[in-house]
């Protein structure tokens, strides 16, 4: 049972390694794309950007339905 425990956590930390990639990676492109500059980036900003393009994903995803 310790032995599949410790697995799991293994596992778990993986898959957490492997989000975070993600959305360092996703965030890194959507700057690079954007032509945004990481000094005009503060935390609030950032909150709208992910809102804005939030709401766009979810209307395509919706229109495709």
């Amino acid at each position: 049972m310790e032995k599949q425990e410790a697995k799991l956590k293994q596992l778990n930390q993986k898959i957490k390694a492997e989000k975070s990639k993600i959305e360092q990676n996703l965030g890194k492109q959507i700057i690079k794309t954007s032509n945004l500059d990481y000094a005009d980036l503060s935390n609030q900003k950032i909150k709208d950007l992910a809102q804005k393009i939030a709401t766009v994903l979810n209307h395509e995803s919706n229109n495709q339905l």
